[in-house]
């Protein structure tokens, strides 16, 4: 018993150290984004909001938070539903080809993301020189420098962790509640609707969740394929502090770190996080 409690009080003590080790920079930058003083410095030389007053009363930065919200929750929706789709077609129907179309899928996972960002700028300059070729013009810029463009490259590094929620719920599905719906009745739509999606909702939810939050701070895609005049939050917050240096980023920050706290809050009540459980 003696050695039991010694083993759970190390356990309880690496795991604190781990949760400290994780969220001490984020307590560092909360309470930086209070500072009085002119400069961003830790310890606060004293306690103001007029750096959030500063942030919120910034149009530029009012406009990037607005984009990098709409962005990414036009992502989450597309890479929800398309990993939905594709999750069930690979666990269900892939047959033989399931393990490299999972390999496929998740490949945006597998390279650094800048590489998949000049990829997609290099693809897109491609299919812009092909619609110029065939005559059509007016479309070479409907990919490069577009909302289209950016919402397709925040997708295609959401999509994975969609798909590996859900999948994880598909694997462990019990397929004799489809086949008892079936036999009482029930068509395919049917089946899908009352049985098979609200025993895949945490795998969804997490998905989604997880899209919502990577989406909104991307920063390399967004750099590469953002529009001309249109920046998301992270690149605003990025070319800020290039030539200021002052508390404003912190509190930019802050406000990155309640919008990610308030979506799983939302859950939370929506859904409840204990659906999440697997």
């Amino acid at each position: 018993m003696a050695r039991g409690n010694i083993g759970r009080g190390l356990y309880l003590t690496l795991v604190g150290l781990v949760y400290a080790f994780l969220l001490t920079p984020l307590v560092i930058v909360v309470l930086a984004s209070f500072n009085s003083g002119e400069y961003l410095s830790f310890p606060p030389e004293g306690f103001s909001f007029r750096w959030y007053v500063k942030f919120f009363n910034s149009a530029s930065f009012m406009q990037s938070l607005w984009f990098s919200l709409q962005l990414a929750l036009i992502c989450t929706l597309c890479s929800t539903v398309l990993g939905t789709m594709v999750a069930l077609y690979v666990v269900r129907f892939a047959g033989k080809w399931r393990d490299h179309l999972r390999l496929f899928i998740i490949m945006p996972l597998l390279l650094p993301e800048i590489l998949t960002a000049i990829a997609l700028l290099f693809f897109y300059y491609n299919i812009e020189a092909l619609l110029d070729a065939i005559g059509l013009e007016a479309m070479s810029g409907v990919f490069r420098n577009s909302f289209l463009g950016l919402l397709i490259g925040h997708v295609l590094i959401t999509l994975p962790f969609v798909f590996l929620g859900i999948s994880a719920s598909l694997y462990n599905f019990d397929m004799s509640l489809e086949e008892a719906a079936r036999s009482l009745g029930a068509d395919k739509f049917t089946t899908f609707r009352r049985i098979t999606l609200p025993l895949v909702k945490p795998g969804i939810i997490a998905g989604g969740l997880l899209a919502f939050i990577i989406s909104f701070d991307l920063f390399n895609i967004s750099l590469l394929l953002k529009g001309v005049g249109t920046a998301t939050l992270p690149i605003q917050l990025f070319d800020y502090v290039r030539w200021d240096f002052d508390p404003t980023a912190a509190a930019v920050s802050s406000v990155s770190i309640a919008i990610t706290l308030l979506a799983i809050v939302v859950t939370e009540r929506l859904v409840g996080l204990h659906s999440l459980r697997f």
